[in-house]
């Protein structure tokens, strides 16, 4: 085990990024399909191909799944993974043609770079290019090039966090595993210690101290407070979590729609305060055996990896775009 998402059989990842503009796509590959659901939260998405995924729908397997940055510019990385799928004979067979079924989801990221570049097609197919059966790369790496956390006092006080992703074996064979990059509204927070590892900083407001700890303002603190609320009002929802828990076990669409909704429960342990109108955090679940495992399982310790991956996304961030990371404070 690799502590990672390509520790379970069938799945591949592959990353491209513009360290430039700041803003980048992984593809994660399930070339000889993967029955998949989703579960979306929070009051700002931006998604391709998700109402297919739900119950009482034709398709029941995806070849691939696109977590980008480019806000709803970067869906056009899709069109390129589907590309590179039909090249090789993959997709849901029409009787006339092979059409790959690529559901998406995207992050805010504009801010950060260079807004006029986005992930496009092109960058979507070198991404599926790329795609290997090792460890993906984890921090500022694809999805995760331009992903920010701590947003409520302005992107100037926010930190740099990047795309994490963790494994664990749950006992009779089963994987477990996700993928996640973390662009949240709020901070990130050690589930075991409750400590904040990145988030809003501390600063100064009109000449007034805003923020409870040296280092970080705290944002549920700063929400309690009178210019808390007034600076809310005016932010923007320029956030969202995105990511795919994935495992070996054999799931129906139905139980794959129940493990993304469970594993929703990894974002509320490490991000706080997690699916705000101010996201739009979405969270794909992709099954690939053919073992027979209880949904109940599956999906409480999906919760375990998701945690763990957002903690790795922001441990392995490194300084950009003018802001510092956990890993450049001395915390």
């Amino acid at each position: 085990m690799n502590n990672a998402i390509t520790d379970i059989p069938g799945i591949r990842v592959g990353q491209a990024q513009d360290p430039q503009a700041l803003t980048g796509c992984t593809v994660i590959l399930a070339e000889n399909g993967a029955v998949c659901g989703v579960d979306q939260r929070g009051g700002a998405p931006g998604t391709r191909e998700t109402d297919l995924l739900r119950p009482m729908h034709l398709v029941n397997a995806v070849h691939a799944v696109v977590l980008t940055g480019g806000s709803a510019f970067g869906l056009d990385c899709a069109s390129g993974v589907m590309r590179y799928l039909e090249e090789q004979k993959i997709g849901f067979d029409t009787g006339f043609a092979r059409v790959p079924i690529v559901p998406a989801a995207v992050l805010y990221d504009l801010g950060i770079g260079s807004p006029s570049r986005r992930p496009d097609a092109d960058m979507g197919y070198q991404a599926a290019l790329a795609a290997s059966a090792q460890p993906p790369q984890q921090g500022n790496f694809g999805a995760g090039t331009g992903a920010t956390v701590g947003k409520i006092l302005g992107p100037a006080n926010a930190m740099k966090s990047g795309i994490g992703t963790a494994s664990m074996e749950i006992g009779g064979g089963i994987k477990v595993a996700a993928i996640i990059a973390v662009n949240a509204f709020g901070d990130i927070l050690d589930p075991k210690t409750q400590h904040i590892l990145a988030g809003a900083r501390t600063t100064t407001i009109a000449g007034v101290r805003v923020g409870s700890g040296d280092i970080f303002a705290d944002t549920e603190a700063v929400l309690r407070t009178f210019a808390g609320r007034a600076i809310l009002s005016f932010t923007a929802g320029h956030n969202t979590v995105i990511g795919a828990v994935a495992t070996n076990a054999k799931l129906t669409n139905e139980e794959a729609n129940k493990v993304a909704q469970m594993a929703h429960n990894g974002l509320a342990l490490t991000i706080r305060p997690a699916h705000t109108m101010l996201d739009g955090d979405t969270l794909f679940a992709l099954a690939t055996g053919k073992k027979k495992a209880d949904v109940n399982l599956v999906g409480a310790f999906s919760v375990h990896v998701v945690a763990q991956a957002v903690v790795n996304a922001v441990l392995a961030a490194a300084p950009a775009g003018g802001l510092p990371s956990h890993s450049s404070l001395a915390i």
